[in-house]
């Protein structure tokens, strides 16, 4: 028999570290309020010592395997070290700083190390390969059945099936891609802190919305400086460069944003050419022909053929119609004494703001009153409950690690605790930019008891000032549907099993709910139910709505291309099959130059800060984005045909995809809720490019 292992067995030395010891607090809450920055090492060497242990018991038991004792035993093994690592990797990403850093280059090569231990512990795949080779004897129920087949191929896709002398290349090469990883986001979170524009004459901030203005002053007091500073932060950056009336400041603006570490002591460069090299090495020691063939094997799309034919699709109706759309504002821009044969990259969101106040009488200035964030989040928590019947009960009882951060108690219908959800909303140094979700803790239950998840989305919206409270832009709206639909995801979460709960699902499959949410905030009976202006009280204007409508496919075209162009790049990365013979632009600019709108600029360029492909999750799939918004135009569709609100529509969605996870294929889920496959017209369709 296999020792009985506590999940907390290993820590009696360190009973003082609050991340060894198991929370009291309700639901198991982390204790943020009692944890250090000291606990954190010794916290990660205990917890992979116990994990390590309990892994070697399952390996070495002198019983033969079965499905519980080897696949659901190592499947439920290091929880402690799950919970650890959940804490702090994502305060790496909302609440860091040097010392953070300088812990995970530290834990990187014990974690590549402990990862390894498992993945090339041979005796443990002997057990689970004669498993798996026996499976159809089995009779395992279908999630029993998919932990089986995906834990035997994530051992084969981690080496197991390797000489060993090419085990230990394998190892060495996960070991140097980990560490540069870490680097690469360091030096794009350094490089967006490093910058910032501080403007002193008054008259510099021509074209400026008040709250704008008033965000900058904020930014300099808190920086200790004098008049207004501006930043590279989205709710910093993105405004300016729509309002801003001095062309010489946008252009600096945007310079400064498109070559973060591009040059100088935080050059990614090399970087990315050593990631993609790696990346490459490794997928073709597994036998596969480039990094890309090896990621989309466990995407819905398996293979790049998908993928190409997808992005063809968008893209051959989408660019002409983009070209279009430029033109056109070049030629408003003309008009309007623009001097420019081109439009200029750091011109086209001022342009575009100016061409859509007067051809739609619609500006964000004018919409940012009416979303107040404060009742923006009564109004999502409310479609919620309105569509699944859940509620959010603030619990300010419980620790957070930022006095920004919120806390609620997430309840079915029936009262059922279903997870804790964590809210953190506004940008400081130690946060990297943009908007996520993630987790504290996945769903489980190790014998049969229930840990509910622990979810958190982090965004960056503008902060309240001491004239205004918060106000969402109606892109900031969007964004907090997007990540709250990936919330509803692992909220609602139903399994045992936390690989294959929430949002652990084909990476072109998980972005369906967060680009589903999206879509109410341009239903007029949504947007009524809570817009008001911040000040008066007033809801907001019929009319208001209607033109927000009219032009939410306001360059479509555009911004669709900029996505698919992202995505033609990721590809040209990790389709490499040697190493690259070229810098980082000069792949950039051979992979777009048949797919521009806007004149390249000398000195600018993506990869450098492309964070999502070179140090998140998506590497050869950002076409994740345009493969989920196919699936999300198909399924929304049938919202509007049975009604925005449909409780039915609503309980199959949440039957048949939230709740599920990845227990089965993806395709046959959406299949299951939609009824039949989805088409990429009905993408094109809703954006209006046919």
């Amino acid at each position: 028999m296999i020792p009985e292992i506590p999940i907390y067995g290993y820590f009696c030395i360190c009973m003082d570290n609050p991340l060894l010891t198991p929370s009291s607090l309700p639901f198991e809450a982390p204790r943020f309020d009692a944890i250090r920055l000291e606990h954190y090492l010794p916290a990660f060497r205990a917890a992979i010592a116990g994990a390590e242990a309990e892994v070697d018991a399952i390996a070495t038991a002198s019983v033969p395997p079965t499905f519980e004792n080897t696949v659901e035993a190592l499947e439920f093994s290091g929880a402690a070290l799950e919970d650890v690592s959940g804490i702090f990797f994502n305060l790496l990403e909302a609440e860091s700083d040097d010392a953070m850093q300088q812990i995970a280059e530290e834990l990187s090569p014990l974690l590549t190390a402990h990862e390894l231990h498992i993945s090339l512990n041979e005796d443990l795949f002997a057990r689970i390969k004669a498993l798996y080779d026996g499976r159809d004897a089995l009779s395992l129920e279908p999630d029993r059945k998919k932990l089986l087949e995906e834990t035997y191929k994530g051992f084969v896709r981690s080496g197991a099936l390797l000489s060993p002398e090419d085990k230990k290349t394998y190892a060495a090469l996960e070991e140097e891609l980990s560490l540069l990883a870490l680097r690469y986001a360091k030096n794009v979170l350094d490089a967006t802190n490093a910058f910032s524009l501080e403007i002193s004459d008054e008259a510099a901030l021509e074209g400026l919305p008040q709250y704008v203005r008033d965000a900058a002053a904020q930014a300099a007091r808190e920086k200790g400086c004098s008049g207004w500073l501006f930043d590279l932060t989205h709710p910093s950056y993105v405004p300016f460069m729509q309002f801003s009336a001095r062309a010489d400041l946008r252009e600096r603006m945007w310079r400064a944003y498109n070559a973060r570490a591009l040059g100088g002591p935080l050059d990614n460069s090399d970087i990315c050419l050593k990631i993609t090299d790696l990346r490459r090495r490794i997928a073709q020691l597994l036998g596969y022909a480039d990094w890309a063939a090896y990621e989309l094997e466990e995407r819905m799309a398996k293979n790049i053929g998908a993928v190409r034919t997808l992005l063809d699709a968008l893209m051959e109706p989408s660019l002409p119609a983009a070209r279009r759309e430029v033109a056109e504002l070049l030629s408003y821009a003309k008009e309007n004494g623009y001097g420019e044969t081109q439009m200029q990259p750091w011109d086209f969101a001022w342009w575009s703001e100016r061409y859509r106040a007067e051809h739609f009488s619609l500006s964000e200035e004018q919409l940012k009153p009416y979303f107040r964030l404060e009742d923006c989040i009564t109004a999502v928590f409310g479609l919620a409950t309105r569509l699944y019947g859940i509620r959010f009960v603030p619990r300010a009882d419980l620790p957070v690690y930022h006095p920004d951060v919120r806390v609620y108690d997430v309840q079915d219908a029936d009262g059922r605790h279903l997870a804790l959800f964590y809210a953190d909303f506004f940008p400081r140094p130690g946060k990297r930019g943009g908007a996520w979700m993630t987790n504290f803790r996945e769903l489980s239950a190790p014998g049969g008891v229930q840990r509910r998840p622990l979810v958190s989305i982090v965004t960056n919206f503008s902060k309240p000032t001491p004239d205004a409270p918060s106000l969402l832009t109606h892109d900031e709206l969007t964004t907090f549907l997007h990540e709250f639909g990936h919330a509803l995801h692992g909220m609602l979460a139903e399994g045992r099993y936390p690989s294959l709960t929430g949002s652990n699902v084909a990476r072109d499959f998980v972005e369906l709910p967060s680009q589903l949410m999206e879509n109410w905030g341009f239903e007029p009976q949504w947007l009524r139910t809570f817009a008001r202006h911040w000040q008066t009280g007033e809801p907001i204007p019929d009319a208001l709505v209607e033109r927000l409508v009219a032009a939410r496919n306001y360059h479509a075209a555009y911004f669709q291309v900029r996505q698919l162009r992202f995505g033609l790049l990721d590809l040209a990365w990790h389709s490499l099959r040697q190493a690259p013979a070229c810098s980082p632009q000069e792949l950039e600019r051979e992979a777009l130059k048949d797919c521009t709108v806007l004149p390249d600029i000398p000195g600018s360029g993506i990869s450098t800060a492309f964070g999502h492909i070179f140090s998140g999750g998506y590497s050869a799939g950002y076409y994740s984005y345009k493969w989920a918004e196919v699936l999300e135009a198909d399924a929304f569709s049938l919202f509007r045909e049975k009604g925005i609100f449909s409780r039915e529509v609503a309980a199959s969605f949440r039957d048949n995809v939230l709740s599920r996870g990845g227990n089965e294929d993806e395709m046959t889920l959406y299949r299951r809720f939609r009824g039949h496959e989805p088409d990429p017209q009905a993408l094109l369709k809703k954006l209006e490019i046919i």
